[in-house]
């Protein structure tokens, strides 16, 4: 190379002359056209007429058309109908008016996929003047996967607060449940001497004799579930005994009618004949069949000609306990989170009923599912027990609800 011979950028300088290099300015437009094809992010280049003029590698991979499909066509093929509708009414107001709305500024939009999948996008618009006219680049990055990480971290964060509130409760049941013990201690010992008072001296009609045992009942029962609350911290395994399947429906369907104030019962019992004692704790059960039945009786209460079913069946090695009615069914959308805690759609209560029942029957070897309920076919609930249980690994979250301190006799 001599004096009189250097590059100085895309031109030459020869004898003093400079030239335009053609071979140098084909290398530039390529080299642009590398890196436009190369972007991790989708390009794409439309006229004031909102025609495409360039559509990168990127947003081939992005909506799905090649870059040949698309071409001299308005850009509003893959946009949304709602964005289509509008999107020339806003370029032709920002050419009029010169507002700028989203050129210039990043933003969340929505896209469309050639097979018509809508999907969000962060949007960046440019401005170009050419000697063909206004022309504007639009750099586009699907959200997608950030969208799905922020979702999961959402899940995650709703699990914590939701592992947060069981814990809370975890502590408020044990301090509720060795502050109601001694009321209910003193109320047992109460009705015991006016009915052991009554039976030796008369003084009190038969009638009221048989209210006050009754009483003495449901109190004692109330001390078994407070009994069993502290086990909700402790979980300690189920307090298994023989348990006669006839008998527990009986109580189960008795108790579950209490205070509905209705005449004939439409709640019904269909038993297997011939079944086998079943070994569980049977508190526990009771609590999850009389969930299971009081929930169904709020289902069908508004309804004409209800109907409420609790059938036994012998499965091989296991029972099945369905709880059937003819009511509106579980809402699709209520499907997913039926066994969650904190995710019950009733005004009352706080949505752990359905979360506890299950927790208990896992932690019996067993399950509790919901076998049908979308729609206007009614909710079928099925509770299996394993009829003969291996040892239990206590330790389910709330698998369990117990404590050792026992109002007087009372569950003995």
């Amino acid at each position: 190379m001599t004096g009189s011979d250097f590059h100085l950028g895309a031109g030459m300088v020869r004898d003093g002359v400079i030239e335009q290099d053609e071979e140098n300015a084909a290398v530039t437009e390529a080299r642009l056209a590398s890196v436009f094809d190369t972007a991790a992010d989708g390009m794409v280049v439309i006229n004031d007429r909102a025609q495409v003029l360039a559509f990168n590698k990127a947003c081939e991979r992005l909506f799905g058309y090649e870059a040949a499909d698309l071409l001299g066509r308005n850009v509003s093929r893959i946009m949304p109908e709602e964005y289509a509708r509008a999107h020339d009414h806003y370029v032709q107001n920002y050419l009029d008016t010169g507002q700028r709305k989203i050129i210039g500024i990043g933003r969340e939009v929505l896209a469309r996929h050639k097979d018509g999948t809508v999907f969000p996008i962060e949007l960046s618009v440019g401005e170009a003047s050419t000697p063909c006219g206004r022309q504007f680049i639009g750099i586009l990055r699907d959200l997608r996967s950030r969208k799905q990480m922020e979702d999961r971290l959402a899940k995650t964060q709703a699990q914590l607060l939701h592992m947060t509130r069981i814990s809370a409760l975890d502590e408020m049941g044990a301090a509720i449940a060795h502050e109601l013990n001694q009321p209910l201690t003193a109320v047992l010992l109460y009705l015991q001497s006016v009915s052991r008072k009554t039976r030796t001296d008369g003084s009190l009609d038969p009638l009221i004799l048989e209210v006050i045992d009754k009483a003495v009942r449901e109190a004692e029962r109330a001390g078994e579930i407070i009994q069993r609350m502290r086990q909700l911290v402790e979980k300690k395994a189920p307090e298994r005994q023989a348990i006669e399947v006839s008998d527990l429906v009986g109580t189960c369907l008795e108790m579950a009618e209490l205070g509905s104030g209705e005449g004939a019962s439409y709640m019904q019992a269909d038993i297997e004949p011939g079944l086998p004692a079943l070994k569980a704790d049977p508190v526990q059960i009771r609590q999850i069949l009389i969930n299971l039945l009081r929930n169904a009786r709020e289902a069908v209460a508004d309804k004409v000609g209800r109907e409420v079913v609790l059938s036994v069946r012998r499965n091989a090695d296991r029972l099945e306990f369905r709880v059937t009615d003819n009511g509106p069914g579980v809402p699709e959308e209520l499907v997913d989170g039926l066994f969650r805690a904190f995710t019950g759609a009733k005004h009352k209560g706080v949505g752990l009923g359905l979360a506890i029942s299950r927790s208990i029957a896992q932690n019996h070897g067993g399950d509790l599912r919901l076998e049908t309920g979308q729609g206007e076919s009614g909710a079928s609930f099925l509770l299996t027990l394993p009829l003969d249980p291996q040892d239990d690994d206590p330790g389910g979250l709330l698998a369990t609800i117990g404590t050792d301190d026992k109002p007087g006799n009372a569950h003995k």
